[in-house]
């Protein structure tokens, strides 16, 4: 029998029948209970525990975080935008961009905060706000993530300013009276939280060139076990040698540093899941596979295809009937795209890898979980020019109700000339 991450079958009918097929549902019992066991995280003299906002952007979502506590990290102007559009205030916003914000004077005097991520981006928020205060992302020289697209830190890695570059920040800073007092390191999603805990180590020592810091920014990047076989990081576990860390750096400096953490599949990866529904049944031979075609793919979850990941599937069978009967399938999606794979085998996009799932009809649903995260961020939306799907919130009650629309054709074309 299939089971899934916080649905039941007779709730996966229900929601494609009131919503329509594909779909995003999120739980929000899942939510509460991830934020509440990061606002626990070990610290020494405080937390500010920050949600990645890029993994899962919905303003619904948004406001639930804000409403429990947590702060949020900013990963471009237009994002600082429509958290500022969802409610959230601006004091509770970071923002750390690859781009520098064209709308950053605007954020800066609304008081949203900004770490400089490059020698370039210091000097263009000094010309920007000169004598003022910010934050500045460092690479500390080492990264760790599930592949070599999900690590964010070390040489291969473009984000954050280059560890041993840190004296011609200083040099900018003096330029233009500026004041580091944030220092901000992110080494990757999926890191080894031994590897978490050394880079706060490295961190720390960063922070001793710049006297005026008082907060230290961790990153987030905590495995979630999406699959059976996949373990979650403990927070406990990887947050205690991170408070005797910061607990020593007192006693030697003088300096009792605020900690911020900002996860942001750890959050949410489990709490939601992708609800989809075959359309077709292919087979190619007795040397080949047996596919399932689906109403989503690459356009509604792009990791399969990107870099392999790996999700929970199942299927919930559209009628009451026997479904101990199993079998093997590769699952496909609905784009005239070779790569549109959702059972690649682990960590190789263009590797194929059957799933062993309950004997399946045309017109039976297809739940995928763990697509809480980094799927309805990041789709490769309009491919073949399928409208985006809408997300529905499962609330604590058992309601549901729709937190983004489906998109129309009409919305598709309406920008072009």
């Amino acid at each position: 029998m299939s089971t899934f991450n916080f649905l039941l079958t007779e709730q996966v009918r229900d929601i494609a029948a009131e919503f329509g097929s594909p779909c995003y549902v999120y739980d929000q019992k899942t939510l509460e209970a991830r934020a509440q066991e990061v606002l626990a995280f070990p610290n020494a003299f405080g937390l500010t525990a920050r949600y990645a906002v890029k993994a899962c952007p919905n303003a619904s979502v948004l406001r639930l975080f804000d409403s429990i506590g947590l702060h949020f990290d900013i990963s471009s102007g237009y994002e600082a935008a429509r958290a500022l559009h969802a409610g959230v205030a601006p004091e509770k916003l970071s923002v750390s961009s690859q781009e520098f914000p064209h709308n950053l004077k605007e954020l800066i005097e609304t008081g949203v905060l900004f770490n400089a991520t490059s020698l370039h981006q210091l000097r263009s928020y000094g010309e920007l706000c000169p004598n003022t205060a910010l934050g500045l992302r460092i690479n500390p020289g080492l990264g760790s993530g599930g592949t070599n697209r999900t690590n964010v830190g070390g040489p291969s890695s473009s984000f954050g300013l280059w560890h041993e570059q840190t004296h011609e920040a200083l040099a900018i800073c003096n330029e233009f009276g500026l004041t580091i007092e944030r220092i901000h390191t992110h080494i990757g999603s999926g890191s080894d939280p031994m590897v978490w805990q050394k880079v706060s180590g490295m961190s720390l020592d960063i922070v001793k060139q710049f006297p005026e810091v008082h907060t230290l920014n961790l990153g987030g990047g905590f495995k979630v076990g999406r699959m059976p076989d996949e373990v979650s990081t403990d927070l406990q576990e990887v947050g205690q040698p991170v408070i005797e860390a910061f607990t020593a750096f007192a006693a030697e400096t003088g300096r009792k540093l605020q900690l911020e953490i900002e996860p942001g599949t750890y959050l949410v990866a489990n709490a939601g899941a992708l609800i989809s529904r075959i359309q077709d049944r292919v087979k190619t031979g007795s040397d080949g596979y047996h596919f399932l075609r689906l109403d989503t793919g690459m356009t509604d979850i792009l990791r399969p295809s990107l870099y392999g990941a790996q999700h929970p599937i199942a299927i919930a069978t559209a009628t009451d009937r026997d479904d101990s009967e199993t079998e093997d399938y590769m699952i496909v999606g609905h784009c005239c795209e070779s790569g549109d794979i959702l059972t690649p085998a682990p960590g190789d996009p263009e590797g194929l890898l059957p799933r062993t799932l309950t004997k399946a009809e045309i017109g039976d649903y297809v739940v995928i979980d763990g697509a809480g995260a980094y799927c309805a961020a990041m789709p490769a939306k309009n491919y073949n020019s399928f409208p985006e799907i809408p997300e529905i919130l499962l609330q604590s009650d058992g309601t549901t109700r729709v937190i983004r629309k489906r998109q129309t054709l009409e919305q598709v074309l309406q920008n072009e000339i």
